[in-house]
């Protein structure tokens, strides 16, 4: 992460370094927030955000469910996302809108306690690395499951999920592994710490259903893609086992974008290399966001 000149906080734009808050910020104390995470990529025209209009409907989305009651409204959130990038004179940036419980007493009852927001903009490098995009990654299932859907509302991309995450992460890290492959709490293939999971088998795509994962855009993205690509798709249950065999396997997500899996624990998928699906996704969709598929010049926010 690259520092920029300014954050967007609370409809001002204040230098990087001075963007700071109370030490007693209620989010702080009990990650009471939601954000999303929207890339910004470099076009023949300019800077484009990728999906922002979906992604900003997600944050309020998010908002809505944790009862975060922003006074800002989604379209100065997507307003302040493209200044962001216009102020910071970004070409290529990763983009971090943020609304949180400000400061406050301390406590479970967040009545009177005022909702801040902010939204960052900074270069960003790829994720999991670019050896990873073009290699694949080897992953590992961790001891730690998804939050069941009556402990969390995992439908919200809230900050107090994100424990669950890091845990997960450090685990599969400090075994050698570049991620994890999170299971839900029967034991089914759920997603990866911060990424949606796809596999191949017999030329269908397939990846878990929304149940504890959540709705990724990424995830959304690809599945268009692969359809308009004559590629089937499906949406069904499935094991860690039957992951050990597909034919490929990849992940997604606005920072993983798509990186290919080619390892889980200890168990090489398909040939150990990218193979056809996943590169020809993988190449559609880096030509989409880049502005070079003019079909899907809808999904992208030029910053003028």
């Amino acid at each position: 992460m690259e520092e920029s000149e300014f954050i967007w906080m609370n409809n001002e734009f204040v230098p990087w370094k001075e963007a700071n808050i109370p030490a007693l910020t209620k989010a702080l104390h009990y990650g009471y927030a939601v954000f999303e995470g929207i890339r910004c990529y470099e076009t023949s025209k300019g800077p484009a955000l990728f999906r922002l209009q979906d992604h900003m409907k997600r944050l309020m989305n998010s908002a809505h469910i944790m009862q975060l009651k922003t006074p800002y409204k989604k379209e100065e959130y997507e307003k302040a996302c493209i200044e962001i990038i216009r102020k910071n004179k970004l070409t290529q940036a990763y983009v971090r809108p943020l609304i949180y419980l400000g400061y406050g007493a301390l406590g479970m009852d967040i009545k009177g306690v005022p909702v801040d927001s902010l939204v960052a903009g900074f270069k960003f490098k790829t994720y999991l690395g670019e050896e990873a995009v073009k290699h694949g990654v080897k992953i590992k299932t961790s001891s730690y499951r998804r939050h069941n859907v009556n402990s969390m509302m995992v439908k919200a991309k809230t900050s107090g999920n994100y424990p669950n995450s890091i845990l997960a992460k450090m685990e599969a890290l400090n075994s050698g592994f570049a991620d994890a492959l999170m299971l839900d709490q029967e034991g089914y293939v759920c997603e990866c710490t911060a990424e949606n999971v796809f596999m191949v088998k017999n030329n269908i795509l397939v990846t878990p259903p929304l149940m504890s994962a959540l709705e990724g855009i990424t995830r959304d993205s690809i599945m268009q893609i692969a359809r308009d690509e004559k590629i089937s798709v499906e949406e069904r249950l499935f094991t860690r086992d039957e992951m050990y065999t597909a034919d490929e396997a990849f992940m997604t997500g606005t920072a993983a974008e798509l990186t290919p899996i080619v390892n889980i624990d200890e168990r090489i998928i398909g040939s150990g290399n990218p193979e056809h699906i996943t590169k020809k996704l993988q190449k559609k969709y880096f030509d989409i966001v880049h502005g070079k598929v003019s079909k899907y010049k809808k999904w992208l926010t030029f910053v003028k």
